[in-house]
């Protein structure tokens, strides 16, 4: 009750900062940091478990099992009075963007395209970020962030090409990367639709029946592309201790642990400024990695830090 209690508190305190460009507060940070470490543990995940579970399969077997963990939390969410049914085509939406399509098409694009096409093009999200600010919202975006979009950039390029950025040159675009590409987009969109609640009320409900009500609507999402599978004869799974294991991580980290914290982010930092610390995913990527695969970190790897890190501070910078 007490954990309740404290995001609620926290939710009121994040989501009456509105200001587009406002100053970082600590748990806000840590949010951020949480969720995009989370997710780089869900790329590793993934990539281990290609061969074991098809894509839409994983996709379907993560957000069904998430969705039953968080239900005890969350089921009033459901009930005919509430708040939801009003905004019924928000969360359609919102559970198609953030739940049901990115996932699904992380999954398909690791299973023809290489880690470090799908990262590089993932860490797009800030471009995208403006450019869909500017387009549909309104929001110019300023030179400090156009300034720490490129340096973040050039930080996450150098893990990426583990500081030979002559291998750039030599890379060659396969149907993954299309994937990851339409998923990046379609990220884009959902954080700002977390940022502009509009006439909704759902600020002032409970975490758990926000989070759930995106949650199921994402996994019936993920039931029709998984009906497209089964039909084409590629969904399979093997079930074993060691994918289930990964199964559950994915299910309760990536998913309910992130996307709660991903909220509160948002809501504190503001979509642009959210999007920066995406870029740390492929860092976080980098070093869990080569803690698996016992490959310790290089010089190359701090200096990308400091680049990604310089492009948040630059970027969240008022005018």
């Amino acid at each position: 009750m007490q954990v309740e209690r404290l995001f609620r508190a926290l939710d009121s305190d994040l989501f009456s900062n509105r200001n587009f460009m406002p100053q970082l507060a600590f748990p806000t940070i840590l949010y951020l940091l949480a969720a995009t470490a989370l997710w780089a543990g869900n790329a590793v995940v993934g990539r281990l478990l290609v061969g074991s579970v098809s894509p839409i399969t994983l996709s379907a077997v993560r957000w069904g099992l998430a969705a039953f963990i968080l239900l005890p939390l969350g089921w009033r969410v459901f009930r005919p009075t509430s708040a939801l049914w009003h905004n019924k085509k928000r969360f359609l939406i919102l559970g198609l963007l953030g739940v049901g399509s990115y996932n699904a098409l992380l999954y398909l694009a690791l299973q023809t395209s290489t880690a470090i096409n799908v990262t590089l093009i993932g860490a797009s999200m800030p471009i995208w970020m403006l450019f869909i600010g500017a387009v549909f919202y309104e929001t110019k975006p300023g030179l400090l962030q156009l300034a720490g979009a490129i340096v973040s950039l050039v930080g996450v390029t150098i893990v990426l090409t583990r500081g030979e950025l002559l291998s750039l040159l030599t890379m060659e675009m396969v149907a993954g990367d299309l994937f990851i590409m339409l998923a990046t987009i379609l990220w884009a969109f959902y954080s700002w639709m977390l940022s502009r609640p509009g006439s909704s009320t759902e600020k002032q409900w409970p975490w758990a029946e926000f989070l759930l009500a995106q949650v199921i609507i994402g996994f019936l999402w993920t039931m029709l592309f998984e009906g497209v599978e089964v039909v084409g004869g590629y969904a399979f799974i093997e079930l074993n201790s060691w994918t289930i294991s990964m199964i559950i991580f994915i299910a309760i980290g990536p998913s309910l642990i992130s996307y709660r914290f991903w909220g509160l982010g948002v809501a504190g930092a503001g979509p642009t400024v959210a999007a920066f610390f995406a870029n740390l995913i492929p860092l976080f990527t980098a070093l869990l990695s080569g803690f698996i695969l016992g490959d310790p970190p290089q010089l190359f790897h701090a200096l990308a830090f400091a680049l990604i890190v310089l492009g948040i501070l630059v970027s969240s910078r008022k005018k």
